[in-house]
């Protein structure tokens, strides 16, 4: 039976308001964030992840399929709404998120790694976010049912993922290798400025959207908080079992723990017309591990006795 609002509307058939000028500015956003991340990335850096096979394989384990697979066999568990649970699904078929790198260097992990797995993982997830999100949507009956009532094309959304995070990447990894001064120089002012771009569109999605956001986050709160601790959880224990130093133990932690939450808001939009309880979760979870994220690098630098 699905919970309803005070006005006695299913959550299911909620629409977050999101305008088309807005979602070309959310398009922007991210390409210029991949840009801005790529400016860093050198061809070194997918050479460190050849040399050392066992750290890349674990990370994309861990992010493409321990996250996606452990996420479905919660939502078996706890049953949430369908579109809760396609949210679920929805981020944890998205890769990580870019500020990972900057959580990583403060919490004195794997910096280099970091940067390389989100590289990698971002060229990769151009064929697995589409795929994980389809195999296991497809495999839970009450996604399956939204997923027929809507045109998912999955080489469109191959197509999406690839403009905005596959070619920034390229061209942001051509302009530092022919000229790297330069890169340093727009990476410096373009990071903060794209932040805080993106920031703002959440913020300003949320205020169009309050009374949604108030009615419904006290049950979307517990879902994303239980998803994103269990993602941090995942990565950590995953490269402890693989025998991976800690500084390598905590990059794969943040690199699984900080998905894409803006790469799954725009899909939502773009594929699902912004429906609810998927945008809602998107949306929660973009501003809630950006705070995560903060307090496990804070927990990390002051106490690195910890998790040995």
């Amino acid at each position: 039976m699905l919970l309803k609002t005070n006005v006695d509307i299913p959550i299911d058939s909620i629409k977050i308001n999101f305008d088309t000028e807005g979602l070309w500015i959310l398009n922007i956003a991210l390409a210029i964030i991949m840009f801005g991340v790529a400016l860093s990335i050198k061809i070194d850096d997918f050479k460190l992840l050849i040399k050392k096979p066992k750290i890349l394989f674990v990370g994309i384990f861990s992010q493409f399929f321990l996250l996606p697979a452990l996420t479905f066999v919660a939502i078996l568990i706890i049953k949430p709404h369908p579109s809760f649970a396609l949210g679920m699904m929805m981020i944890a078929a998205c890769p990580g998120g870019n500020i990972s790198n900057f959580f990583s260097k403060m919490a004195n992990g794997n910096a280099a790694l970091s940067v390389s797995l989100t590289a990698f993982a971002t060229l990769i997830c151009i064929i697995m976010t589409p795929f994980n999100l389809q195999f296991y949507g497809g495999l839970y009956e009450p996604t399956n049912a939204i997923l027929k009532t809507v045109e998912l094309d999955p080489f469109s959304l191959f197509k999406l993922v690839l403009l905005i995070l596959g070619v920034p990447l390229i061209l942001g990894m051509l302009t530092n290798i022919y000229f790297e001064e330069t890169a340093k120089k727009i990476e410096k002012k373009l990071k903060p400025f794209s932040m805080i771009i993106f920031l703002a569109l959440i913020v300003i999605a949320v205020y169009d959207n309050l009374d949604i956001f108030l009615n419904y986050i006290h049950l979307v709160a517990g879902l994303v908080i239980f998803h994103n601790i269990g993602a941090y959880f995942i990565g950590f224990y995953t490269a402890k079992t693989f025998g991976l130093e800690k500084r390598d133990r905590k990059t794969i932690s943040m690199e699984t723990g900080i998905q894409n939450g803006g790469l799954g808001l725009l899909l939502i939009f773009q594929f699902f017309d912004g429906l609810g309880g998927m945008a809602l979760f998107a949306a929660f979870w973009s501003i809630w591990d950006i705070f995560s994220g903060l307090v496990l690098a804070t927990f990390w630098t002051k106490d690195n006795k910890q998790l040995k």
